[in-house]
């Protein structure tokens, strides 16, 4: 989710609120997709790649939304803000509309159903080191993309300079839906894969985008090499947290981005500007 608030906003230059209702979109069609699925006979081991199909059928808002949003391009942050704080109520609305009020749970056992190993005194079920295992190919394939192929040599290059990029014949609506998708499937994909492990809820966009853009705060606006850093670090801070204290897990987030904040106001890679 942080992976393409950061893509946006570097293509884009848009403050994407709304990238936490993707997050809740895909959890909650991620288990309705699962439920439709076992009720078909699909086998329950491949209850996974049902969720990252759920994901991936949910980046087709992509385009859509981002048709919608064009008229905010170039506006102050404030307006992009607001607005993107809308969609967020409105896909509230949807959310509850379809699937009601109380938290959506898979259930059936899924989260445990490839077993679980042992480390020392832990114990860890196998669906969080797929999870883990995801996270890291999806931050590989993201930097291939963007370094290696045509699509992400044009990305940087309109991040770095919109006008010339446009100047040397670069379709910029083209662009800019491509890049907008590939966000919104960040996020239904991450939404969709959380749902094993809790229940979906209309506020969990809403609280994750807090921590979205912590991430954000600490990386540095734009990079993705930041996203990856930020995440990690918010992530197993997080982690840390809960097993050790709970009551600090949000205080100490916070503190991580005060320091950043203090000592490096641009984030931890974000690049200089002239």
């Amino acid at each position: 989710m942080a992976a393409g608030l950061q893509l946006v906003f570097g293509v884009q230059r848009i403050v994407n609120l709304a990238c936490g209702s993707f997050y809740a979109l895909g959890a909650f069609f991620g288990i309705t997709l699962v439920q439709k699925a076992l009720a078909a006979g699909v086998p329950r081991p491949l209850f996974v790649l049902v969720l990252l199909l759920a994901g991936l059928l949910l980046a087709a808002l992509g385009p859509v939304i981002e048709r919608l949003l064009r008229f905010i391009y170039d506006r102050d942050e404030s307006f992009q803000l607001l607005l993107t704080f809308a969609l967020v109520l409105m896909f509230e609305d949807v959310l509850r509309f379809f699937w009601g009020t109380a938290p959506y749970q898979l259930g059936g056992g899924l989260y445990l159903l490839y077993g679980q190993v042992k480390a020392g005194d832990l114990t860890i079920p196998v669906y969080n080191l797929f999870v883990i295992a995801a996270g890291l190919a999806i931050a590989a394939l993201m930097g291939w993309l963007l370094t290696r192929t045509r699509f992400g040599r044009i990305v940087r290059a309109t991040a770095e300079n919109r006008e010339m990029s446009e100047a040397l014949g670069v379709n910029m609506s083209s662009v800019y839906a491509r890049v907008f998708t590939l966000g919104t499937a960040l996020g239904t994909v991450g939404g969709a894969l959380v749902v094993p492990a809790t229940a979906a809820v209309l506020e969990m966009g809403i609280e994750l985008i807090v921590e979205a853009f912590a991430v954000v705060v600490i990386g540095g606006l734009g990079s993705m090499r930041g996203a990856f850093v930020g995440a990690l670090t918010v992530g197993v801070q997080k982690a840390v947290a809960i097993a050790t204290y709970p009551e600090l897990e949000l205080l100490a987030i916070y503190l991580i981005v005060i320091a950043v904040l203090v000592l490096r106001p641009a984030g931890l890679f974000a690049r200089a500007t002239a």
